[in-house]
């Protein structure tokens, strides 16, 4: 993938400048090395000879991106002013566009209830090849499951797990690569270390050299190579056809990541039947998911107030002023 992002046009330098700065202050760069292709390519198309940017020259860029939606078109704006504030500061002369109002997130996630939870865990427990494939990812597709609801973990994290990253006896899974670039530590019940357990015993068994290496995947398809996410995604539709559970397409799910919405719902539910107050619970959530911010986590606490209305109460009125109903920053989990 690295050479995909051997920028060639006259930006080129302050394309790498850029990412180095972000990536060295530790943020994900992933999206950003993506649009920075399309400016490069752009910039190559039109000819660009100078590392000068004009109004025209970004005005017609920004033609061509008619059909992007308007989150896509405020994440491409952002690193246009990234990018051309750098190139200021180094001395080139470059147009700054403004940036366009950020667009709200009015997206809500597919949660899941637990019948429909303890459906798919059956069926992946129960599903069974018709034909003889080693390189299918089906045998440790109950594992991963039931790591990416009771952990919240998303899809990308856990199939990069190692063995070395497994602490079965401190119940924790040691989290390195992650999509916010910074590593944390995922707590592991007893239910779910019996099903990694189990899981790990059986992957030793297959006649295959390096599977229990500490540097090794802990995830791996019958063949003992790394699991892609497409094939958790196309053996996830599997099952949701199997228990009878919609798929209603255009990304508005059910999906993979939404176990990750629903381990956040359900945690907040139980910790508010417990009696812990809900928006107290808010920095113990935004710590087992990763969020940097409490804002990434709010949504879920008013989405299981909607969801379970006799848990609101337990959110306390002082509580209600901390935090508003609307928050300009969100976090781009989707």
């Amino acid at each position: 993938m690295a050479e995909q992002f051997n920028y060639s046009s006259v930006l080129a330098p302050y394309m790498n400048s850029l990412v180095s700065t972000k990536e060295s202050a530790g943020y994900s760069v992933l999206r950003t090395k993506w649009i920075l292709k399309e400016i490069d390519d752009f910039a190559n198309q039109e000819g660009l000879n100078e590392p000068i940017i004009t109004e025209s020259f970004f005005k017609k860029w920004h033609a061509t991106r008619k059909t992007d939606c308007e989150r896509t078109t405020y994440a491409k704006y952002s690193v246009w002013h990234q990018l051309t504030t750098l190139m200021c500061r180094q001395g080139c002369v470059c147009y700054i566009s403004m940036m366009p109002r950020q667009p709200k997130n009015d997206f809500t996630p597919y949660i899941f209830t637990e019948e429909q939870i303890n459906s798919i865990f059956k069926a992946a427990d129960e599903y069974r090849l018709y034909d003889i494939r080693m390189g299918t990812a089906l045998m440790p597709m109950p594992a991963i499951l039931r790591t990416l609801y009771a952990t919240g973990m998303r899809v990308s994290e856990v199939l990069s797990v190692r063995n070395r990253d497994m602490h079965f006896e401190e119940q924790y899974i040691h989290l390195r690569k992650t999509k916010n670039g910074s590593e944390r530590i995922v707590p592991v019940g007893d239910s779910l270390k019996d099903v990694l357990v189990e899981y790990m015993s059986y992957r030793d068994r297959m006649p295959l050299n390096g599977l229990s290496l500490p540097n090794g995947l802990f995830f791996v398809k019958s063949d003992g190579t790394g699991i892609k996410e497409g094939a958790v995604y196309n053996n996830f539709r599997r099952l949701l056809d199997i228990c009878g559970i919609p798929h209603f397409g255009n990304h508005h799910g059910p999906r993979v990541h939404d176990l990750r919405h629903t381990n956040a719902v359900h945690a907040l539910v139980q910790m508010g039947r417990a009696g812990m107050d809900l928006y107290t619970s808010m920095p113990i959530l935004s710590t087992s998911l990763g969020h940097h911010s409490l804002f990434a986590t709010e949504q879920y606490v008013r989405l299981t107030c909607t969801m379970y209305p006799d848990l609101e109460e337990k959110c306390s009125l002082i509580n209600a002023f901390v935090y508003p109903k609307e928050c300009k920053a969100y976090d781009y989990d989707d």
